[in-house]
């Protein structure tokens, strides 16, 4: 299985099963019909950024920055995946793209590691733009 075949999917935002925030709500639904949770798990080496009504990831953190979500296993990866880069905004679809979709090592609360997909910043907000969430979780009640 190269990287790019990976049906794992790492959530930290709208999309996770726990979020109650109005944004999100359908594609929530349409994300569990779709896979198989596989529970908590975090993104290591990673900042999160609160960007009002969601928030952002970005790789490149320190050792002790880590983002927390969790991980769902995709029935059908180019399917779901295909909805989830319009929801995301995800690049190469249109300019002014504000995330990419990468594969990141994920970690699962048990503490097995492997490849996932994940919805990264494409750039640094500004300070103006967004506050830092030192914790890395994201309040999902918004």
């Amino acid at each position: 299985m190269t990287q790019t075949d990976t049906r794992y999917l790492f959530v930290y935002g709208t999309l996770m099963s726990g979020a109650t925030s109005a944004l999100g709500a359908e594609q929530r639904v349409r994300l569990a019909a779709e896979s198989d949770s596989l529970g908590p798990a975090s993104l290591p080496h990673a900042l999160l950024y609160d960007l009002g009504r969601y928030p952002g990831a970005m790789s490149g953190g320190d050792v002790y920055d880590i983002v927390h979500g969790e991980v769902v296993l995709l029935s059908d990866a180019a399917a779901s995946l295909a909805w989830l880069d319009g929801y995301e905004s995800a690049a190469p679809h249109t300019e002014g793209d504000e995330y990419e979709r990468a594969v990141c090592q994920v970690r699962l609360a048990g503490g097995e590691t492997f490849d996932a997909w994940v919805y990264l910043l494409l750039k640094a907000p500004t300070d103006a733009d967004a506050r830092r969430i030192a914790s890395g979780r994201w309040n999902s009640s918004r």
